[in-house]
């Protein structure tokens, strides 16, 4: 044989690689060759099949109280929460309102000091305007009444004004009490009189 043929002798074929992989499997010992199958299923399978089932119940007792007890302590949690902020909800809003509640502490132990009549009015005017703007910064708006048409969402209805004008009918004639929204909820409607 010569050198050539000896080595196209040792290059194998895709087919001859595969032929030697599965006799080497084939050769190849478990690692734990002395376990047998009905070894493998008597430890997969507990020696009593009621045991096995004493034993799940337990573990599904104990899971079903770490809930029952994980649940219960969410709902005091979502309780006292809910009650804390009822209770403070509306220190933002006094706090708000602090600034201007001693505005017009001054100036009621100012005005006996003050001659002049318009300057208590442009006093009074002026805490208005501050106490409406405070408010309007926490979400309350006036509901506009001049000229509107008569809407049971926003108004409601003391009075129906007999008027000639045809234009006027179903409007809005004069508002008795303002309406207030709280951030576009209607927190209280303004009681108007509408033309007929």
């Amino acid at each position: 044989m010569s050198k050539q043929e000896q080595q196209d002798k040792n290059i194998n074929t895709p087919e001859d690689n595969e032929q030697q992989q599965k006799m080497q499997s084939a050769e190849e010992v478990p690692a734990d060759a002395s376990e047998t199958p009905a070894d493998k299923q008597q430890e997969e399978e507990p020696a009593d099949p009621l045991d096995a089932a004493l034993a799940e119940i337990e573990k599904l007792k104990q899971k079903l109280l770490y809930t029952t007890a994980e649940f219960d302590n969410y709902r005091k949690r979502t309780l006292k929460e809910k009650s804390e902020l009822i209770l403070n909800g509306s220190s933002t809003t006094l706090e708000a309102l602090l600034p201007v509640i001693d505005d017009m502490e001054r100036a009621i132990e100012g005005q006996d000091a003050v001659d002049d009549v318009e300057a208590l009015k442009e006093g009074q005017q002026l805490i208005y305007k501050k106490l409406m703007h405070v408010l309007s910064t926490l979400g309350l708006k006036a509901i506009d009444t001049k000229d509107q048409l008569f809407d049971v969402d926003f108004h409601e209805a003391v009075a129906m004004v007999p008027t000639d004008d045809d234009a006027n009918k179903g409007k809005v004639i004069d508002c008795v009490q303002k309406g207030y929204t709280l951030n576009g909820k209607v927190l209280r409607h303004a009681k108007v009189a509408v033309g007929q």
